[in-house]
C-alpha cells in the first residue's frame, strides 16, 4: 500500500513551526517542518516552509481531513499538496 502525506506550504517559517506544533498537540504525525524548493522555483528566497502529516493518534490519515487541513494552510497564507 502507497503512503500518501500531505503538505501544508507556507511562506514563513515561524507560521510553519507554530501550526506544526498545533497539529502534533492535536495529535498528527509526524509534523515535521522543512524548506522546500517547489517546482518551477529557480530563487532560494523563493524556497517555502513545509509541514508533513501522514496520520492521526485515532488512525485518520492526513488525506481524508484534506479540506480542514486546506483551512488551516489558508490561515497562514499557504496551501496544500499531496504526496504519493
Amino acid at each position: 500500500m502507497q503512503e500518501t502525506a500531505i503538505h501544508l506550504v507556507l511562506p514563513d517559517r515561524d507560521a510553519a513551526e507554530e501550526l506544526a506544533g498545533e497539529l502534533r498537540a492535536e495529535g498528527w504525525r509526524p509534523g515535521t517542518v522543512h524548506r522546500d524548493m517547489l517546482s518551477g522555483e529557480d530563487d532560494a528566497e523563493d524556497v517555502d516552509w513545509v509541514v508533513r502529516l501522514e496520520y492521526d493518534d485515532r488512525g485518520s490519515v492526513a488525506a481524508d481531513r484534506y479540506d480542514d487541513l486546506v483551512g488551516r494552510a489558508e490561515e497562514h497564507d499557504g496551501f496544500v499538496s499531496v504526496v504519493h
